[in-house]
């Protein structure tokens, strides 16, 4: 049976529940030799610190989780390629990135949601351009212009086969985007190719189309490979 944790969580889902189960074992021994004269003592000063790192450990698992999804099979849908709040639905047309008069409609990952990155439908992976930039709040639309940044290009291979763009954002809290797409690769719809780590951004920038119709407002709950956000008609 799978294990529900990502392997792009590496070396984190790793090292740091190991760090805080020494730690949590450590502080234990300690506390226990500390106040070996006095049993209250030392279950006084010992369950509070011990809750508060065992729920760090659940949160970090948590958050490296990677549920199996029942991916809609539907071409004419362009699914989301992030867990989130929707936080903007906006016409663009200088972003210098996307050449195209597009559709972005932007993701905002907290630090609660599922952090995994995939295709918004069966794509043809372009070219890759990574940008160093500032960590500043991920909520902000602007934060896509001046945050360090992964921007992912995409062509559909179904009708109507336009190319797309996925951006990767780094918030406040993520220093970290992992992108496991390479130029070349073809991704089925709802495929997982990267994540963000701790509290991020995600961009989808549509060409503009009569009939590319939107179908998720500001404040909308989305999920990665579930939740469309775009329909051809």
């Amino acid at each position: 049976m799978r294990i529900p944790l990502t392997k792009y969580g590496l070396p984190q889902v790793a090292v740091i529940p190991a760090a805080l189960a020494a730690v949590m074992i450590a502080y234990w021994l300690i506390a226990r030799y500390g106040f070996a004269q006095s049993k209250e003592l030392f279950l006084t000063c010992m369950w509070l610190p011990e809750i508060i790192l065992f729920i760090v450990l659940v949160w970090v698992l948590s958050f490296f989780r990677d549920p199996e999804r029942q991916i809609p099979n539907d071409p004419t849908a362009l699914l989301s390629p992030a867990d989130g709040t929707v936080t903007d639905v906006e016409f663009v047309e200088n972003d210098p990135a996307f050449e195209h008069k597009a559709m972005r409609i932007g993701i905002f990952l907290s630090i609660f949601n599922v952090h995994i990155n995939r295709a918004p439908c069966a794509v043809r992976v372009g070219k890759i351009t990574y940008r160093p930039g500032q960590f500043k709040n991920a909520m902000s639309p602007h934060s896509g212009r001046i945050n360090e940044s992964n921007d992912v290009r995409m062509a559909r291979l179904n009708e109507p086969k336009n190319e797309l763009m996925v951006r990767q954002i780094s918030g406040a809290l993520a220093r970290r985007i992992v992108c496991a797409a390479k130029t070349g690769d073809e991704l089925a719809a709802g495929q997982r190719f990267g994540m963000l780590k701790f509290g991020s951004r995600t961009e989808l920038y549509v060409p503009m189309r009569d009939n590319a119709k939107c179908q998720v407002h500001i404040g909308d709950k989305v999920k990665a490979g579930l939740t469309i956000l775009v329909k051809y008609e």
